[in-house]
């Protein structure tokens, strides 16, 4: 097999040149790769797997991993993309096709993409073969959206459910790519490159390989990286923090005006907002994680934190966490993506007078 991270075209998305060959090179999904090695190791073989989980979390990778570790050759590995050929007729040339030998390999491997978009005639013309497929024969099912795969698939399936990755995992991710692409990033950057992604390996190398290609230096900076990006300054974020410590509603506010009129995210703009929050209740609670989150964030933002908290804020809590939280889910469906946002902030503040 020709090693993909030996290829030095840039033309190559990262995600692709840096996809993992191989159990050990598999990235937070150890308790899906300790499952499936063992089986395999013990001879274990499923003739359906069932695969979920978000985007951009290795099942497609897995599912190929799964092949390479059977031995499998690409002759005879077939893979469908049910969001564009999900109809019966899609599904008839792979029931049509089981029956015929394997070229050069044991199995004949069928990894279908996004199955729960086949249609119900589809999915009635793949049951009989994913539940008596030939002895050659193994199918891997991937999806984002497990509860539209009929029942009848499912308990015909090994399902396995994949973790998006957490921040620290996609930040180390992102470092050790950059680097091996010749570059580093300033402190603080993966982290905010990790939370742009939202748990997804494929979203923080495509944002980081956007990042490297408009990059005149070797070294990146937190603030190009938010540039390119379009992710909120610090500033921003920063300021909406402090309108809560001082309640300060009218600051507030023009801190959301300001975020808007840059033409970011609401919800990309209060996700930052949760991120710090988040590691000021930690700290506030349990100070002995400060080396630990040290090591995330930059330390500028450290030392914004460490005076956040310094006098205890009223607002600076957990109860505050809740509202916000519950407030980014509404943003999605807002008709006015800042209202639900200015609400949040007069509720917090006001108390709901």
């Amino acid at each position: 097999m020709k090693d993909s991270k030996k290829d030095t075209n840039i033309n190559i998305a990262l995600y692709r040149k840096y996809r993992p060959e191989n159990w050990a090179e598999v990235i937070g999904q150890d308790h899906i790769v300790k499952a499936i090695d063992g089986a395999l190791k013990a001879g274990k073989v499923s003739h359906a797997y069932l695969l979920c989980g978000p985007r951009g979390t290795g099942k497609t990778t897995i599912a190929r991993i799964i092949a390479s570790e059977l031995g499998t050759t690409p002759n005879d590995i077939y893979e469908l993309d049910a969001a564009s050929n999900r109809g019966i007729d899609d599904v008839r040339s792979i029931r049509d096709s089981v029956g015929t030998m394997p070229f050069d390999s044991k199995y004949k491997i069928y990894i279908l993409d996004e199955v729960h978009m086949f249609t119900k005639d589809a999915w009635n013309a793949l049951l009989k073969t994913i539940e008596e497929p030939p002895k050659h024969v193994i199918f891997i099912l991937a999806t984002t959206e497990l509860e539209k795969v009929p029942e009848t698939i499912v308990s015909r399936c090994q399902s396995f459910i994949f973790k998006k990755p957490t921040d620290s995992i996609l930040s180390i991710a992102v470092t050790n790519v950059a680097k091996k692409e010749g570059y580093s990033l300033e402190e603080g950057g993966a982290n905010l490159i990790a939370l742009l992604a939202d748990g997804a390996f494929r979203d923080a190398y495509g944002i980081l390989q956007k990042v490297i290609s408009f990059s005149k230096d070797k070294l990146i900076s937190l603030k190009s990286i938010e540039e390119v990006t379009g992710s909120p300054k610090s500033m921003l974020v920063n300021g909406f923090l402090d309108a809560l410590v001082s309640k300060d509603i009218e600051k507030g506010f023009m801190c959301i005006k300001k975020a808007s009129e840059e033409n970011i995210d609401m919800q990309v703009y209060l996700k930052m907002i949760l991120a710090k929050l988040r590691y000021a209740l930690i700290l506030r609670y349990s100070p002995k994680t400060k080396s630990s989150i040290e090591k995330i964030i930059s330390e500028e933002d450290m030392i914004y934190i460490s005076d956040l908290i310094s006098s205890k804020p009223e607002y600076i809590s957990s109860s505050t966490l809740v509202v916000l939280l519950n407030t980014y889910q509404s943003i999605k469906s807002s008709p006015i993506s800042e209202l639900p946002l200015e609400m949040a902030l007069a509720d917090i503040i006001n108390e709901r007078k």
